[in-house]
């Protein structure tokens, strides 16, 4: 089942309201392949095709969150590479939170870093379950800011080497089942990894960055960290649909004395 969602392109609504929904049918898309079921997205409906029902979430409506679902850089295992995983690079790591007024902070692999956005959502839930956020289209604005590997000792972002978000109210670090599936897998990683994608080890990745994180950048102890992240640190499912499964670690700023957050590294 499709849902198809309106929202006010002038800003003055803060939601996006259900407008119908239809039963999938099977499409042929103008490349002539035949598509039973929704097996890639984007696939084109021809809309004569399906029935249109408008009676759908009836006083339904939806927070508008809108955010990039892929923001990342190039990797430096393959030469092609599928826009569809994340990893450490970033990419399509579906993360609502990633939104206006936040930073992201990912480790470039190649020179020039190769920046891409895409994937643009009014609203999605953590974990985007049934495949698909609220799709639309973003008009981004962006800063690059770049942190020379030098700089970083002693910084809060000495050790990061995975996607690290920072919002106004808190730190935010993302795991996968594989943090680094491109050599992990080897030469097939990107057709296994959609076969081997679990949420147990993108756990486990994820805590293990939260206590790297909040010893490097707090000066935790090993003790410390564990007891904070167990009191004080929310876990959430970042996404399910696009392999390398992701789990993200909500860190919150506020727990905080300001004098025990180590500076951020000098801007290049």
């Amino acid at each position: 089942m499709i849902t198809l969602y309106e929202m006010d392109a002038t800003g003055e609504k803060s939601w996006a309201e259900a407008v119908y929904r239809y039963q999938w049918t099977p499409q042929t898309t103008p490349d002539g392949q035949a598509h039973e079921t929704i097996d890639y997205p984007g696939i084109i409906v021809d809309h004569d095709t399906v029935t249109e029902i408008e009676d759908t979430l009836e006083g339904v409506k939806i927070p508008l969150r809108l955010h990039l679902g892929s923001m990342g850089v190039v990797p430096s295992e393959a030469d092609v590479v599928d826009s569809i995983p994340p990893g450490y690079f970033g990419g399509n790591i579906d993360n609502r939170n990633i939104g206006v007024g936040t930073s992201l902070y990912l480790p470039v692999a190649v020179p020039g870093a190769l920046f891409s956005g895409g994937d643009a959502h009014a609203s999605q839930g953590d974990s985007e379950l049934d495949g698909t956020a609220i799709e639309t289209s973003i008009t981004g604005v962006f800063q690059f800011v770049l942190h020379k590997q030098a700089d970083l000792t002693g910084s809060i972002l000495e050790g990061v080497n995975y996607p690290l978000l920072e919002t106004p109210d808190s730190w935010i670090v993302h795991g996968f089942t594989y943090p680094n599936y491109l050599e992990a897998l080897g030469e097939d990683a990107q057709q296994e990894i959609y076969t081997v994608s679990s949420l147990d080890p993108a756990l486990k990745d994820s805590s293990a960055k939260a206590r790297d994180f909040l010893m490097n950048g707090m000066n935790l102890t090993e003790d410390e960290a564990f007891s904070l992240i167990t009191v004080g640190t929310d876990f959430a499912i970042t996404q399910v649909v696009d392999g390398n499964w992701g789990v993200h670690g909500i860190i919150p700023k506020g727990i905080f004395a300001e004098e025990n957050v180590k500076p951020m590294p000098a801007a290049s």
